[in-house]
């Protein structure tokens, strides 16, 4: 396995999100992203109900109010077409 150093865009509240996320499971980020990517690829769930439970939580926190359904019409910015 190789790793590499890479940059993203992402939207500032998800990030917040999947920070407190990795912060709560005791993972780096990049391990929570790879391990949420890996589970994608199987087709399979990558969270307990407990941490379904966590995630909802955060979102409060950060005002997380975007779904999947806005996954693909985030503008540049953020923001949701």
């Amino acid at each position: 396995m190789d790793r590499v150093q890479t940059g993203m865009r992402i939207e500032r509240n998800v990030l917040k999100v999947l920070k407190g996320l990795a912060e709560y499971l005791d993972i780096s980020l990049g391990d929570l992203v790879e391990g949420i990517a890996l589970h994608a690829f199987d087709g399979s769930a990558p969270f307990s109900p407990e941490t379904l439970s966590k995630i909802r939580q955060l979102k409060s926190v950060y005002g997380l109010t975007l779904t999947a359904a806005d996954a693909h019409a985030l503008t540049e910015d953020g923001a949701a077409r």
